[in-house]
């Protein structure tokens, strides 16, 4: 929305011009008292109006006081004209006092009034531009209450950076609809203050008994690094309290744009499971990708999307997104396009299975990174089409990592999953022989190629919550394939923050994976997604249980029971020490019975030696499966 009131450039300069002329009379007014011997100066307040007028707008428009635009005046604006009328002042004074005594005035100048006008200056050209503002917002506070009978009235709980900037968008933007009415924080310091004229009415323990004083109708989370705790205890709250709420999102969102209350969105699942934000090492990421050539197979993907998002910021010599499927691959294109304008991003539509291609586009390409994101991963669909999660996450990777080999690629990253962990899946299976040859090929070569492993990504293609919510809202019931069922759950932005800072530390052959805390339920994140949606789980939606599914189990793991592990230089990243290194002739013998067996479409021998294979696979011992449940 504009503002109501726009006052143009020409009208200001009008003003400024008026209030020139009246600070010098009242100056000299000021200085002389009205009388007789202030007649004796009137040719030198005449003179002074001259040369006021032809410097302050000069000096004036020099500063940018004519380009501002005034509604919108703050801290820095007011800077800003007691700098430029400071300037103008001194101006003014240097002539009056160098040039005026050799003309045709007597030398003898009351300097006293050169002080008095720039004080009146900087007051009434501050004024003025403060009072655009003031007339502004006035405006709009009139706007606001002509329609407050369809105002929501809201709460917003954080009184930091964030909520500041949310009341202040409420209070510009009456088309939002939004009353602020009151903070709550934790902040000892800020309770029973005003923050733009809002009062922080308590601590969060509190949010009850506050949003009942203002009777509330909605509650706003604005704590872009809220942790699930304290977004559990608002939901909680307000679903006591029947108030609708919403969340700012969280740190990675924000990555490259600004908060503001129009991204204010419905508080889903992913608000529910956010830990406490790690942080990203950022000068030795952008010393990694700044200026170097990045290729990204997968790059259309959920993963592969989010790694351009990010790795665009540390501007790479070339971005190469490569996908299969031409549609993702363009979607990402143009998002980048329009993100980063400078960034030189080429888009490669090729099957990884594609060996001369692969090479191909290797020695075309020449990167100095890879990110292999690329890979089959719905676990029920790959139970039933084994060949094609074969050729595709084993002869895949395989071809990817001889190309990068052979073009003696620096650094090359595997997106692996806590599924590869004593595989009960054939997903999970052929990552963990995917994980094997990426780090033979690091002990082989010396280079930098490792993988990380990370749990089940929220917001990624085929996650639960989607499917959750098209349950829901077609009346359930939520398919669940058993009420123990557990899983580790991160998000998108998480994951690939993870998968960057692997990336740095990645010397040859290691396993990185997340500290992710404790396995959640997923019977209470459908309970919890279903009360976000405003209806009572087990009364108004059901939720059924349909039994485990084929290459499900009913827990995961990160790395195998009795595994070493050791920290690492980052805090939220742990190094898994694996098994000894795989005889080099044993693993090529592996991929090319899996691969033969693969083209002759036999998949019951393909489990069988992937059982006889891979460490720990247990493949094969689930009942059949049933597309329609999750996890």
């Amino acid at each position: 929305m504009r503002p109501s009131l726009h006052v143009r450039n020409r009208f200001l300069l009008l003003g400024d011009v008026i209030l020139i002329v009246t600070s010098v009379l009242a100056s000299f007014a000021l200085r002389l008292d009205l009388g007789p011997l202030f007649l004796d100066y009137v040719p030198h307040m005449w003179t002074m109006v001259g040369v006021a007028l032809l410097v302050k707008p000069f000096v004036y428009y020099l500063f940018g006081m004519y380009r501002r635009y005034w509604v919108y005046a703050s801290a820095r604006e007011l800077l800003l004209v007691a700098i430029a009328t400071a300037t103008a002042s001194i101006g003014v004074a240097l002539i009056i006092m160098l040039v005026i005594p050799i003309g045709w005035l007597p030398a003898r100048f009351p300097r006293s009034v050169l002080g008095i006008d720039w004080l009146l200056s900087l007051f009434s050209a501050g004024g003025l531009r403060m009072a655009i503002r003031v007339l502004a917002e006035s405006g709009q506070v009139s706007q606001k209450f002509d329609g407050l009978g369809r105002m929501r009235r809201v709460v917003i709980v954080g009184a930091g950076d964030a909520g500041a900037l949310v009341v202040r968008e409420m209070q510009r933007n009456p088309q939002l609809h939004m009353l602020p009415l009151a903070f709550v924080d934790d902040d000892p310091e800020k309770l029973r203050k005003d923050i733009h004229g809002i009062r922080v009415s308590g601590r969060l323990t509190e949010l009850a008994g506050v949003i009942e004083r203002y009777r509330a109708d909605e509650v706003v989370i604005a704590i872009p690094t809220a942790t699930g705790r304290v977004v559990r205890q608002v939901t909680d709250t307000c679903r006591q309290k029947s108030v609708p709420f919403r969340t700012m999102p969280g740190i990675y969102e924000l990555i490259g744009g600004k908060v503001s209350v129009n991204r204010l969105r419905e508080v889903d699942i992913g608000d529910l499971l956010r830990r406490e934000t790690a942080h990203i090492d950022e000068d030795r990421v952008a010393g990694l990708f700044s200026g170097k050539r990045v290729l990204i197979t997968g790059a259309g993907g959920s993963i592969g999307l989010e790694l351009c998002r990010q790795i665009s910021r540390w501007q790479p010599a070339q971005l190469g997104l490569l996908g299969h499927g031409e549609n993702s691959v363009f979607e990402a294109l143009i998002e980048l396009n329009e993100t980063f304008p400078g960034l030189p991003v080429l888009p490669i539509i090729a099957d990884i299975r594609d060996q001369a291609r692969m090479h191909d586009v290797f020695d075309a390409f020449r990167p100095d990174i890879v990110f292999h994101a690329a890979a089959h991963k719905h676990v029920p669909l790959m139970e039933l089409n084994i060949e094609e999660a074969v050729t595709n996450n084993v002869l895949g990777t395989q071809t990817v990592v001889n190309a990068a080999l052979s073009q003696a690629t620096p650094r090359l990253v595997l997106i692996s999953t806590d599924k590869a962990v004593e595989p009960a899946s054939i997903y999970g299976a052929t990552k963990r022989v995917a994980e094997m040859i990426v780090r033979d090929a690091a002990m082989r070569s010396g280079r930098a190629f490792s993988t990380v492993r990370f749990g089940n990504v929220l917001g990624s293609r085929g996650s639960i919550v989607p499917l959750f919510k098209r349950q829901i809202a077609r009346g359930g019931p939520v398919t669940i394939t058993h009420p123990d069922m557990k899983r580790f759950f991160m998000t998108i932005p998480e994951a690939v923050h993870l998968v960057l800072q692997a990336a740095v530390m990645g010397q040859g052959g290691e396993v990185f994976v997340l500290r992710m805390g404790e396995p959640v339920r997923i019977v209470d994140l459908a309970e919890d997604l279903i009360r976000l949606s405003g209806l009572e789980p087990g009364k108004e939606v059901e939720i059924a249980f349909t039994g485990v599914r084929p290459g499900d189990k009913l827990s995961e793991s990160l790395w195998e029971e009795g595994m070493p592990y050791e920290s690492t230089a980052h805090p939220d990243i742990i190094q898994v020490s694996e098994e000894a290194v795989v005889d080099r002739e044993a693993l090529e013998a592996l991929v090319g019975e899996l691969l033969r067996l693969a083209r002759e479409g036999d998949g019951e021998s393909l489990i069988g030696l992937m059982n006889e294979r891979v460490p720990g696979s247990a493949v094969g011992k689930a009942p059949p499966p049933d597309l329609t449940a999750v996890l």
